[in-house]
């Protein structure tokens, strides 16, 4: 039971991914309509998306949608909203709101945690070409094949526009606005995809060589299945490190432990 005389823990996570939607279900409140006496919650889990997608997937709790004016904005927000608590459970290459994140919390002195899934890792059979970057990914393609599937998102097509001789499958959950390649063909679609399907696309569209980020979500691995089966050679962006002192949590449970972990430490003095 809480204390009456104390408001719930605020807890913003800042999501996006399965893994920020899983955390807000497992700590948010009962919706309204819960039980006329049921203790009030021990917690307030508000989650924030970046509205970069049309129709987001809403987690449980409260959501707000927008950013926060940079590190700056964060820090007022969480000193406004009185946050006890700041997860970045943002997709592992959202490396701007990341280091924001960062900034902002200790700014306004509140504990950070990073829910980082694990990466992805070779197995034998497997023919990859890790690089650091999107610009990197775009100069290794003209010497490894001529029709690709682009599955890094459609933020970052401007990267490959200059490749007029290469053929593109692109596949994003909203359609990509330009600069992007002038051979390029669409797929609206979101995961999880089965590696069945996976295998049909690159048969279709007689693919020859994959771009993906290292997202690591079990939810569109199996493209790299489909890979390895056809021989087709991968080219995998590697993610950017976590800030410098940020804990880290490689899922939804581990983040949940760390958090009952700090507010017993909290009650205790």
């Amino acid at each position: 039971m809480p204390d009456a005389a104390r408001p719930p823990r605020h807890v913003l996570i800042l999501g996006g991914t399965t893994e920020a939607r899983r955390l807000a279900a497992a700590l948010a409140p009962e919706p309204a309509g819960a039980p006329e006496h049921a203790p009030e919650p021990a917690l307030r889990v508000t989650t924030s998306l970046a509205g970069r997608v049309a129709a987001p997937r809403l987690p449980a709790g409260e959501v707000r949608i927008g950013g926060f004016g940079g590190p700056e904005g964060l820090a007022r927000w969480l000193r406004e909203h009185a946050v006890d608590a700041l997860i970045d459970a943002t997709h592992p290459f959202a490396d701007t709101i990341s280091h924001n994140a960062a900034l902002a919390a200790a700014t306004a002195h509140v504990p950070l945690l990073a829910v980082r899934r694990p990466g992805w890792v070779p197995v034998p059979g497997d023919t990859w070409h890790q690089v650091t970057s999107l610009d990197e990914a775009a100069a290794a393609l003209p010497a490894l094949g001529t029709r690709v599937f682009l599955t890094t998102g459609r933020m970052g097509l401007a990267h490959f526009a200059h490749l007029t001789g290469l053929w593109f499958l692109v596949r994003s959950v909203d359609a990509p606005e330009p600069p992007h390649p002038p051979r390029m063909e669409v797929l609206l679609d979101r995961g999880p995809f089965t590696v069945e399907g996976e295998r049909a696309l690159l048969r279709t569209h007689r693919i020859d060589v994959l771009v993906t980020k290292d997202s690591g979500a079990a939810a569109t691995a199996a493209k790299l299945t489909a890979a390895r089966e056809a021989g087709v050679p991968v080219v995998v962006v590697r993610r950017p490190p976590v800030p410098d002192g940020v804990p880290v949590a490689e899922g939804p449970q581990e983040a949940a432990e760390w958090l009952r972990g700090l507010f017993s430490a909290a009650d205790s003095h």
